[in-house]
């Protein structure tokens, strides 16, 4: 069986290097894109000048510059023809805007996606409402209008605009494809309402159960039409009748004790269906019953595009079965790959910050420990290759160094970040919930270091009123940086004493150096813990009452 793997990196690429053709059973994405922008900015022309500006944490949207504008070229040179037409009627019909941009991008992604799916394989592409329709006709183009499934609209339990001119929106698009007609599909269902269950008031050896008819409207000439019982279903009623099933199947409910004959039906048979025998009501392309995730859910993880594990269950269950191999190519804080591995399936992830690659390590870790296995690639595994990410993006660098000690960069912009790049939060107290949070400040440098980089770091910590300060650094500190953070002096805890000021090269760090502070079981809170995954089922889902029939 294939490993599972996760990857750094932009999706095009991995896609193309690293994905075989046809290995890939069921796809799943959710691209970024600026669906809380006014909608006419995304359609206002652009010069087409502006210089491509990386992709960061938490931004979502596409602009029309020289990269898009060179992706637009390429799909339409070298692209399947289909998906070239479409490509240059969007051109004409759009112009050179960021909706553009966003299609430009998209295109080749979808190409190379629908050469890595199976032919047995399927497709949710899950997008905003401003750009689906869009989409739709690039997914028409990429694999075909016959191999389109459904357009699922998923209801949120938030509305998404506080415009008061317009019908509040809220709610998303599923767009579903499959490769071919040959393509697996298991019903999903809705639990039962409790006005449902109640219609279960009945109860025998067996379990509760309904009276429901046996006869139903119509006249029908087959066997289902025939005299049964002396009763004949065509004189029953004004227009006739028939049964629910063929007289053999009657006969074998008559013995198993399932048939009743009340009196206050006139002696008109009724079946005992019982409520394990209901799988609940059939799902529709209309999911109004799985609410995004509320900011008090145990299930939430503090990423600002965490999509509920609900909804990739049941597309997972839907469109695959256990050992297939599922791919996120937007993986964001992996709750595709979460999913995945909690059903028994194979899986691959992909995302272009290391600030999600580290969030997706901490959650399988807190999820699945030392069960899931899976490798990374993409990631720096040496010296060289850190240096080699400092040059190229010193910003990506500064993620991943953070990641390698379990802290989360600030989320403030570039130059507001007033001397912190990352904090990591922990409770040393006997009792955590009543315990007071610290914090360690962090402080990443991939050039060179002095001993000014440690004296401005131990004012930040005395500003923050931090209880420890750590300098990452890509060089080696000097003797009189070492000297300044030994005269910090130490933090005491219940579990030691910890130097205040820490400095920790990159080097050390992928040697297995960690930060000094309290080392006890759950003491970093850095990052919201995800729930261990759930290894039992409710054995009777019947009974938790969440929709309506």
């Amino acid at each position: 069986m294939a490993e599972n793997v996760l990857y750094y990196g932009d999706n095009l690429e991995i896609l193309r290097r690293y994905i075989k053709g046809e290995t890939v059973d069921l796809v799943y994405l959710d691209p970024p894109f600026k669906s809380d922008q006014d909608y006419n900015i995304l359609f206002a022309e652009r010069n087409g000048s502006q210089a491509a500006a990386q992709i960061k944490a938490f931004e979502d949207t596409w602009h029309w510059d020289k990269v898009s504008a060179a992706a637009y070229q390429e799909i339409v040179e070298t692209g399947p023809t289909r998906v070239s037409q479409v490509m240059q009627a969007f051109r004409t019909f759009l112009g050179e805007n960021d909706m553009m941009a966003y299609l430009s991008m998209m295109a080749p992604r979808l190409v190379e996606l629908q050469r890595a799916i199976k032919q047995t394989g399927s497709i949710y592409l899950h997008c905003d409402p401003t750009a689906s329709h869009y989409l739709k006709m690039l997914m028409d183009a990429v694999f075909g209008p016959y191999n389109f499934r459904n357009e699922i609209s998923w209801q949120r339990s938030q509305t998404r605009s506080s415009i008061s001119r317009i019908f509040k929106r809220a709610h998303d698009i599923i767009l579903f494809y499959s490769k071919t007609g040959d393509y697996p599909f298991g019903l999903q269902y809705k639990k039962l309402s409790e006005g449902s269950l109640k219609l279960y008031k009945h109860e025998d050896r067996r379990g509760f159960y309904q009276p429901v008819p046996l006869l139903v409207s119509g006249k029908r000439k087959g066997k289902t039409g025939q005299v049964w019982r002396g009763i004949d279903p065509n004189k029953q009623g004004k227009g006739g009748m028939h049964w629910v099933t063929i007289p053999d199947n009657l006969d074998k409910y008559e013995r198993e004790g399932q048939v009743i004959w009340p009196k206050k039906h006139g002696g008109t048979p009724r079946l005992k269906y019982y409520l394990d025998e209901n799988k609940g009501v059939p799902i529709s392309d209309f999911w109004d019953d799985i609410a995004i995730i509320s900011s008090s859910s145990a299930e939430r993880l503090g990423y600002p595009t965490q999509k509920p594990e609900a909804l990739l269950e049941r597309i997972i269950q839907a469109s695959s079965n256990e050992g297939d191999m599922v791919l996120d190519p937007f993986c964001g804080c992996g709750t595709t790959i979460a999913v995945a591995q909690r059903l028994n399936r194979r899986w691959i992830g992909i995302d272009i910050t290391h600030l999600a690659v580290a969030l997706m390590k901490h959650r399988l870790h807190d999820m699945f420990g030392s069960q899931v296995q899976y490798k990374v690639i993409g990631e720096p595994v040496s010296l060289p290759d850190a240096m080699a990410l400092a040059e190229n993006d010193p910003y990506q660098f500064q993620w991943w160094a953070l990641g390698l000690v379990g802290a989360r960069p600030i989320e403030e912009k570039k130059g507001a970040d007033k001397g912190i790049d990352g904090r990591l939060y922990f409770h040393d107290e006997a009792d955590s919930k009543k315990g007071r949070t610290k914090q360690i400040i962090l402080s990443v440098k991939s050039g060179k270091v002095s001993v000014k980089d440690v004296r401005d770091l131990r004012g930040v910590v005395e500003r923050e009123e931090a209880q420890i300060g750590v300098l990452i650094c890509m060089q080696k500190p000097t003797r009189d940086m070492r000297r300044e953070s030994a005269s910090a002096g130490f933090y005491k805890s219940h579990w030691g004493t910890h130097q205040k000021l820490q400095i920790l090269t990159i080097e050390e760090l992928l040697a297995g150096h960690k930060i000094d502070y309290p080392d006890i079981a759950g003491v970093n809170v850095t990052f919201r813990r995800a729930q261990k995954a759930k290894t039992k089922q409710n054995p009777h889902p019947q009974f938790d009452c969440l929709q309506e029939q």
